[in-house]
């Protein structure tokens, strides 16, 4: 049998590769009947060899391969100036591996894993037998969707406005949206999860990160707060939210900047912000005492332009905060 399993959803991926494991019988013979091979580097013979092996005291052998189709997708183009011609080795490995998936023993059971394939993967194309699941990132409806199974599956309920909320601020990463979902129904102890329970328990940990991008953007380290970016969009936060939480933090520090000029206790500042817990106030305290006014207001500006040009559709999130990175941490001449 053989199974091709692909997407940028690796959280749902990965379950759909527990429940195969699942049918498979004996876990403790499964785990000595399974090999797991990294398709950058296997060779046809290597994964014909593997997958011809008898299992030893089982029924079933499981045989994963990691981003073997993937190593046959397109990159990109050539320059127009060269006329591309094929590349004989590389036509002769598709042909070679899928002759080697062509006969897979009854006893073998083959699952290739991989991020995105294009439907023109040379390989691909070629696995007519494979029984094909794609797992796409989750967004909109359908997210909010796997959010209610998801709580229901671990014993809680969601107020419509709670599952909107989490949406936006977690994203599409279903590992960190599972594990914050685990925390609110543990937290709601069998009572519906509300708005104001999405606010006091999902993990603030991308907080920190909010904070140095701040510090990136306003110092004009653009090469740092473009790291920070990728870092954040790769755990999972959407672009809606990091605006959000920069133009929050933004404006947070001016409020803080006129306070302390107005010669206030650091309690009645800390109440007047909102800011309960001590790390974001005495973080928030700091970027106020650095940074002038004037930097502080043109950054705000440009965070409320950005702002404006996702919500009209000129361009979509991450485009758009890239562009205000570059725009606000420009480059020496």
């Amino acid at each position: 049998m053989l199974y091709v399993l692909q997407g940028e959803d690796d959280f749902s991926l990965t379950r759909a590769l527990g429940e195969i494991k699942k049918g498979l019988g004996d876990p403790s013979m499964l785990a000595t009947n399974t090999t797991l091979l990294d398709g950058q580097k296997v060779t046809p013979d290597q994964l014909r060899m593997v997958v011809e092996t008898a299992p030893f005291l089982a029924e079933k052998r499981l045989v994963i391969v990691q981003g073997l189709l993937g190593r046959f997708e397109s990159r990109s183009k050539p320059p127009r100036r060269k006329k591309a011609r094929p590349s004989n080795g590389r036509e002769n490995d598709v042909g070679s591996f899928a002759a080697a998936m062509s006969s897979i023993p009854e006893s073998t059971v083959l699952v290739l894993t991989d991020g995105r394939i294009k439907s023109a993967n040379p390989l691909f194309k070629q696995l007519s037998g494979a029984k094909v699941m794609s797992f796409p990132l989750l967004k909109g409806d359908v997210l909010r969707q796997w959010i209610n199974k998801e709580a229901a599956a671990q014993g809680a309920a969601m107020s419509p406005l709670a599952v909107d909320l989490i949406a936006r601020l977690v994203g599409g990463n279903l590992w960190i949206m599972s594990s914050e979902i685990n925390k609110l129904a543990l937290f709601a102890s069998g009572r519906r999860v509300e708005e104001e329970d999405i606010r006091a328990v999902v993990s603030s940990a991308q907080e920190a990160n909010v904070f140095a991008m701040v510090d990136a953007i306003l110092d004009f380290k653009a090469g740092v707060a473009e790291r920070l970016l990728e870092q954040l969009l790769q755990q999972g936060a959407s672009p809606a939210y990091l605006l959000v939480m920069l133009s929050r933090q933004v404006r947070l520090v001016v409020r803080a900047k006129e306070l302390r000029r107005q010669r206030k206790p650091e309690a009645e500042i800390q109440s007047r912000l909102g800011l309960k817990s001590e790390f974001p106030f005495r973080r928030t305290v700091e970027q106020a005492q650095r940074y002038p006014l004037e930097r502080l207001k043109s950054v705000y500006r440009r965070l409320l332009e950005a702002d404006l040009s996702i919500k009209t559709g000129r361009y979509d999130g991450g485009l758009a905060l890239n562009l205000l990175i570059a725009d606000l941490c420009p480059q020496p001449a």
